[in-house]
């Protein structure tokens, strides 16, 4: 990462890297087809693919998930949230994890989310907090709450808006995520 290159560079760079990874795209196109609100897909669809880059793997490491996100709260119920799973495992037969993030809040003890955007800013790491979607118009846009400058500096950071530091390092402990990328650097033990 070049030290003069601003965030619009750095998340231009990541986007072009999904857009030219055909199976990316291609995902992008099924989520998109659901047509639910505010969707994006994240965490590792996103970082794994900015790690595997940085690491000069080729092809991309597998995903153990494919999370699809949305904020929807008129329909905050997860029954409707496996309903979309199987809908788009019919068509593709895919890890798909579907979570309406207007009912994730329970979950940690927060208060509702207003917004997509406050959902991901408690997510535990900072580098898993980014997203794509894809337009109407094939326009690949990136939400990084965080920035893009640690994901592409190799860091994996623990972010303090969630809290639980016992949390963060039980889930890089679990996902071994040093063993498959080596040269990552875990911030925030």
């Amino acid at each position: 990462m070049s030290p003069e290159e601003g965030e619009w560079e750095r998340a231009e760079r990541i986007i072009e890297w999904i857009r030219t990874d055909a199976w990316r795209l291609d995902v992008l196109r099924q989520a998109r087809a659901l047509r639910l609100p505010d969707w994006w897909l994240a965490a590792g669809f996103v970082r794994n693919l900015v790690w595997d880059r940085l690491h000069g793997y080729s092809p991309s490491t597998p995903l153990n998930d494919i999370d699809l996100v949305y904020f929807d709260t008129s329909h905050a119920s997860e029954c409707i949230d496996r309903a979309h799973e199987d809908e788009l495992r019919r068509v593709a037969p895919l890890p798909w994890s579907v979570k309406n993030q207007a009912r994730m809040h329970g979950r940690h003890g927060h208060r509702p989310y207003a917004s997509i955007e406050e959902a991901l800013s408690v997510w535990v790491e900072c580098e898993t907090a980014v997203a794509v979607t894809l337009g109407d118009d094939d326009r690949i846009r990136l939400k990084a709450l965080f920035g893009t400058a640690s994901l592409l500096s190799g860091q994996v950071t623990h972010n303090p808006r969630h809290g639980d530091s016992e949390v963060f390092r039980h889930r890089v402990i679990a996902k071994g995520w040093q063993r498959r990328w080596p040269r990552l650097e875990i911030r925030g033990f």
